[in-house]
């Protein structure tokens, strides 16, 4: 039996791996679990050797997977683990952790820094990828490196100075060959109050209670434009409760798109984000960029 057939599955549907429970079938899947990761890379090489195409989904939050799925191999990332790295105020966590489950993790041992991610639905390794944030903090204002592996590299080490993160959006996530994996992060962080940490932490609760939509959505969609924000542009273009099918943009953040019944597809949400795009442009002349990553086959 060939070695990768026996660690992945095939044909399987990956509706229930994200957040907007839309999304066709992978042609291979494999979830990754090991907390050293040696499975995982032994499936990558075998994939990056055929030259199939991988695509790798943490939380399944801020993702639109097209409903014809994705084709070559999808790997699910499962593996969550936390340590206490070297000094006081170090923390690593493997890149399937949950950002909530870090932003506790931290508050418990008195570690300031990350209190934004106790609000911020998705995992490690695609907050590392696209620099999440919240309420004016990075995920870079912490991170000191990634442990990352790569099809012609093998283990690499990056500082965080090395990844030109920005708005939403880093190296990692602009680079053209996408033949990688981030397995760890550590933060250095500084010393607080545990009780302290914890009321920051409740008035994020409170805030993300008060003004974003509950149930099945993709996370905010669009990134804010300089000096203005994306849900502001939207809704003064009269777009608040548009919809298409059964994905309408949030009556109560525009900036969110929910899904609203059972038989949302994913390219209802992709034609109510082409038809809010053209319809911001054509009111005030900006162009919303996506926060959220398109994966799959649309042709």
């Amino acid at each position: 039996m060939n070695p990768f057939i026996e660690k992945v599955q095939q044909q399987q549907s990956l509706a229930r791996y994200t957040a907007a429970r839309l999304g066709g079938t992978a042609d291979y899947l494999y979830i990754a679990k090991d907390p050293n990761f040696n499975d995982a890379r032994a499936v990558l090489r075998q994939a990056w050797q055929r030259s199939m195409p991988v695509t790798i989904i943490g939380g399944g939050a801020n993702i639109l997977v097209s409903d014809k799925g994705i084709r070559g191999l999808t790997i699910i990332n499962r593996v969550r683990q936390l340590v206490n790295g070297h000094g006081d105020a170090c923390i690593s966590a493997t890149s399937g952790t949950n950002l909530i489950r870090l932003a506790r993790y931290c508050q418990e041992r008195g570690h300031r820094g990350l209190e934004w991610a106790i609000a911020v639905p998705g995992t490690v390794g695609g907050a590392a990828v696209s620099n999440a944030g919240a309420h004016g903090a990075d995920l870079s204002d912490s991170l000191h490196h990634v442990l990352v592996y790569e099809a012609e590299g093998g283990m690499r080490r990056y500082h965080a100075g090395e990844l030109d993160y920005g708005y939403r959006c880093s190296w990692l996530k602009t680079r053209q060959d996408r033949r990688f994996m981030v397995l760890w992060a550590s933060f250095m962080l500084e010393k607080d109050n545990p009780k302290s940490i914890q009321a920051r932490m409740d008035e994020y609760n409170v805030w993300r209670k008060q003004t974003q939509p509950p149930g099945a959505s993709l996370g905010s969609i669009f990134k804010n434009p300089p000096d203005d924000y994306a849900g502001r542009l939207i809704e003064a273009a009269n777009l608040k409760g548009h919809r298409i099918g059964d994905v309408q943009v949030s009556p109560i953040h525009a900036n969110f798109f929910v899904n609203i019944g059972k038989k949302a597809t994913a390219q209802d949400y992709l034609r109510l984000i082409r038809t809010v795009q053209h319809r911001v442009r054509q009111a005030f002349g900006v162009q919303l960029e996506l926060e959220i990553q398109i994966f799959g086959d649309w042709n």
